[in-house]
């Protein structure tokens, strides 16, 4: 899993490289006090969750928002390695 970005202070968003059947997973998570963490896998690039375990509807609705914004960033950066190996970036 590869960081991509980090957002409200305390969830991160990271996602894997492209997987054998072309998806993308993209998992989010946010340390939680009482629960230990919230977290959701989204895969692109039909947008499908799953393990949502914490977050909202409108928590999860506003990821959808960030993740269909950036999809195109994620799908490359997931095909050469991360942010860190994007030749282009």
């Amino acid at each position: 899993m590869y960081p991509f970005l980090q957002i409200d202070g305390d969830t991160e968003i990271v996602h894997s490289d492209t997987l054998p059947n072309g998806e993308v997973k993209v998992y989010i998570e946010k340390p939680d006090a009482k629960d230990g963490f919230h977290h959701a896998s989204c895969f692109l690039p039909t947008y499908r969750w799953e393990d949502i375990h914490g977050f909202t509807p409108e928590e999860i609705s506003r990821f959808q928002e960030v993740i269909e914004s950036t999809a195109h960033l994620i799908l490359e950066f997931a095909q050469q390695g991360g942010f860190e190996n994007a030749s282009s970036f």
